[in-house]
């Protein structure tokens, strides 16, 4: 499935989750109304996943994990909180750097309308830093 696809999937799934539940509930209640909501549109939905951390050749088990995992390509980390810091979204990132995945979410459920609490990210896997030019001083 095309990656952008799956993506309008999870939001269309995420707003429909939300318009019937609203907010105030626990992450893992969402988690789980949205997990049943993707399966149903024939997404492959993956719970709670390990993510170790490499360090210098080692395999380190501390305990992270990724709330989903869509398509084997997409990250969704669920939150319930009042507003959205730039500590969730280093999170995000950082497993998505991890996971070697470019796509993920922050779904803050804790919102009166969930398109306000939809944070799209992109990991730059290959991402290269354009040339910096040389500039001398003026006479």
């Amino acid at each position: 499935m095309d990656i952008e696809e799956a993506a309008r999937m999870i939001v269309d799934a995420a707003i429909k989750v939300h318009r019937a539940l609203g907010p105030g509930l626990l992450e893992s209640a969402y988690q789980q109304c949205l997990t049943h909501e993707l399966l149903r549109r024939g997404l492959q939905v993956e719970c709670e996943v390990l993510l170790p951390i490499m360090y210098d050749g080692l395999q380190i088990d501390a305990g992270y994990r990724i709330d989903m995992l869509v398509e084997d390509c997409i990250v969704i980390e669920n939150k319930t909180v009042d507003f959205l810091l730039p500590i969730h979204e280093a999170q995000l990132l950082t497993y998505l750097k991890l996971s070697d995945r470019r796509l993920g979410f922050l779904l803050n459920w804790n919102v009166r309308l969930m398109k306000d609490g939809i944070k799209r990210m992109v990991n730059h896997l290959n991402h290269q830093q354009a040339p910096v030019e040389k500039r001398t001083k003026g006479p």
